[in-house]
């Protein structure tokens, strides 16, 4: 099985790396470009799986089968996406992919007069999309905020597009609620203006795209692995390009999070640069991932490397990611005696929530092996621990899917990786 350990000789971290395009700003734009009537350029596109699978599906003209792999912003968007195109069209992904929930979606879809079929399990991949049916079609539309912000964003984005527009009901609570203001952000980039109803509702009317040359920023998930090594470095000055001071990516709060586990970041001339003050660390730590889940993976890990008791909250969503990525945090951070534990609900804060604890320090007497469970973030968050002692990540080259170049930049901060084949 190939593998990569992980090691790095002094503990001290220097240098400066170019991070690629954001994963969802690029496939927000590609799907806003193939929406337009216009073609426009788009700079730093993401070198990701994800945004390679996006791009290959939207060039697919005149398709009958669409396969999005493991992509799961691709299969939704692509969901919305190709409800807007002519005839039938068969939308499938790998066998995770099938596993994970589209239920949401579809019956949104077909609120707006979509025809829809499950080809295998109800509420799950595949699909077979129609076109929409005016008579049909309605554009209000009712959907829960509860399970993920990509259903509402891929509704969204094809929502200027709709004969008389939609109209959007979030009911329950809303999730990763930052990448559902990128995603209007960047609408509201190509003209496409909405309006908040009330803090639930958002309507938005039939209009035009407005094709106009795009820069996509860096990804801000991809920089949270350096606020991380920095946390872990005995020593560090890295400068981070690529990144704007005022994001549109819901992750950079990884910004004020790292501080208080020592990182001071400071932007100027468009660098970020990460130092480290060991004196700003908090003896406890807590948080709510709600609005940035996929920053929890890898602040779990910076909590265990640093010893600092942590507590968690809003990591629903987490289960229905690549993996299970609670039940993977555990397993993994179980081999370090450090621990991710639910709290009784009589300890918890407020009821109403599932509380986690992050509990001890990495520590262990010999070379450790990661699963990385088909998961790219399980790969990156712990590949820092090697500023503390080797360890071995299986299955490597599963960064790909939104940071294929993490590895070799992992190599200009001085750490040494060994591939293996066996």
């Amino acid at each position: 099985m190939e593998s990569v350990l992980v090691k790095h000789p002094t503990g001290i971290t220097k240098g400066r790396i170019k991070l690629e395009g954001s994963k969802s700003i690029s496939n927000r734009v590609l799907i806003i470009r193939a929406l337009s009537d216009d073609d426009f350029s788009i700079e730093n596109l993401g070198a990701s799986d994800d945004t390679e699978i996006m791009t290959n599906l939207l060039q697919q003209k005149d398709a009958s089968v669409y396969d999005a792999g493991h992509a799961g912003t691709c299969y939704r968007f692509m969901t919305a996406y190709l409800a807007l195109q002519k005839g039938e069209q068969v939308l499938t992904g790998s066998e995770r992919m099938k596993e994970r929930p589209i239920g949401p979606l579809v019956d949104a879809l077909r609120t707006l007069g979509v025809t829809i079929e499950y080809l295998e399990n109800d509420g799950y991949p595949p699909l077979k999309i129609g076109e929409v049916n005016p008579d049909q079609y309605n554009r209000n539309v009712e959907i829960s905020g509860s399970v993920s912000s990509q259903y509402l964003s891929a509704l969204l984005m094809i929502a200027p597009k709709l004969p008389h527009g939609l109209c959007l009901h979030i009911q329950d609570s809303l999730v990763s609620r930052p990448y559902l203001e990128m995603t209007l952000r960047i609408m509201e980039e190509f003209g496409v203006k909405h309006e908040w109803k009330d803090d639930m509702t958002i309507d938005v009317q039939h209009q035009t795209y407005q094709a106009k040359p795009f820069i996509v920023e860096s990804d801000w998930s991809a920089a949270s692995y350096y606020f991380s090594i920095a946390a872990l470095s005995k020593e560090s000055d890295i400068s981070l390009e690529g990144l704007f001071e005022t994001s549109l990516q819901g992750d950079s709060a990884i910004v004020d999070i790292a501080n208080s586990f020592g990182v001071v970041a400071a932007y100027g001339n468009g660098i970020w640069r990460l130092t480290k003050d060991d004196s700003l660390r908090k003896d406890l730590y807590e948080y709510d991932f709600i609005k940035e889940p996929d920053l929890a993976q890898t602040v779990a890990v910076m909590a265990a490397g640093t010893g600092i008791y942590s507590i968690f909250t809003g990591l629903e969503t987490l289960k229905i990611k690549e993996t299970d990525r609670i039940k993977a945090l555990q397993n993994e951070l179980g081999k370090f005696q450090v621990y991710l534990s639910k709290l009784p609900s009589k300890f918890s804060p407020r009821s109403d929530e599932e509380f986690y604890a992050v509990n001890g320090t990495v520590t262990a007497e010999a070379e450790i092996e990661i699963e990385t469970y088909k998961d790219h973030r399980m790969a990156m968050a712990f590949a820092p621990i090697g500023l503390l002692q080797g360890l071995s990540i299986l299955k490597p080259k599963v960064v790909s899917k939104s940071y294929a170049g993490y590895w070799k930049d992992l190599e200009q901060l001085g750490f040494e990786l060994t591939f293996s084949n066996e």
